[in-house]
């Protein structure tokens, strides 16, 4: 059974980073082919909140909590291994990251627009396609 984590960027180790972002990585640059800078400064963050699930084959699914000026939490980067899809774990990490009550954003690839919406987000504004060719859509949570 995965073990689930929790940790602001200072709390990270070199060894859960390093972790992290070799799923992210393989996710979003190899797999979809978006060349984007993945090191941002964000995730080292003491307001930084890192979400993710761990087996024996190593980070299964990951998810970050940033916040953003106003009190809003911005979810992103949430990833799950190939070999571990279907199995509910980003599920649990959205259920996991909305414990904390307030009002969320995020900019949702337009196919799992659906997945964030069983959440209460709700798409604000049009599709638009980010710099690699990859449809998206900002979706809002207001509090609860």
């Amino acid at each position: 059974m995965p073990t689930l984590h929790d940790a602001t960027g200072p709390e990270l180790t070199a060894a859960q980073l390093h972790d992290i972002l070799r799923l992210r990585v393989d996710v979003f640059v190899v797999e979809q082919k978006a060349a984007y800078p993945e090191l941002d400064g964000r995730d080292l963050k003491p307001d930084t909140r890192h979400l993710w699930f761990e087996g024996d084959e190593g980070v299964l699914a990951y998810l970050r909590v940033l916040l953003d000026p106003g009190d809003i939490r911005r979810i992103g980067r949430v990833a799950t291994a190939a070999n571990a899809r279907g199995q509910g774990l980003a599920a649990r990490l959205m259920d996991e990251a909305l414990t904390v009550p307030g009002e969320y954003v995020l900019d949702a690839q337009t196919y799992v627009q659906g997945f964030y919406a069983r959440y209460g987000f709700v798409a604000e504004g049009a599709e638009y396609t980010d710099e690699d060719g990859i449809p998206h859509i900002r979706m809002r949570r207001l509090p609860r």
